[in-house]
């Protein structure tokens, strides 16, 4: 028996390099468009999209390792940004991505905080997937500015 399961979207144009990203019933549909000068801007570009998969699957990921230990980060907050150049084709491509993860509190108020931060990357689908093409390096600060990856 396999543990695999598809996920699948529709991408409908509406106009030049604006489409209509499809999820499916409950989510609502989200416009996608290229920057100025190939597109306006009415969505996140293909890049942000990619930086807001990486993001959010951080963030859910030290989330629920954090929570498995019964503990309160709260409010998270998270900040990826991509090197966007070109490579030695010529072609522009994402170079590299930096991951910054914010905890709303103290390192001091958080149990088990070195064993979650060892190992919570692991667990990202997303962060590992991307990974294995794109180098991605994972910062996470608390509340007091200190760092603690």
């Amino acid at each position: 028996m396999s543990d695999n399961s598809f996920i699948s979207i529709e991408l409908h144009q509406q106009q030049d390099y604006r489409f209509e990203a499809r999820f499916g019933a409950p989510v609502a549909p989200l416009v996608c468009d290229e920057p100025p000068p190939l597109g306006g801007s009415a969505g996140p570009s293909p890049v942000e999209l990619l930086c807001t998969a990486v993001a959010n699957c951080l963030s859910d990921s030290l989330l629920f390792a954090l929570r498995k230990f019964k503990q309160a980060p709260e409010p998270l907050s998270c900040k990826v940004t991509a090197e966007v150049g070109r490579n030695a084709e010529g072609r522009v491509r994402v170079l590299a991505m930096t991951a910054r993860l914010q905890l709303g509190v103290a390192a001091a108020e958080l149990l088990h905080l070195e064993r979650v931060l060892s190992q919570f990357e692991s667990y990202c689908t997303v962060t590992q997937s991307v990974g294995q093409g794109i180098a991605i390096t994972v910062q996470v600060w608390d509340s007091t500015g200190a760092r603690l990856k």
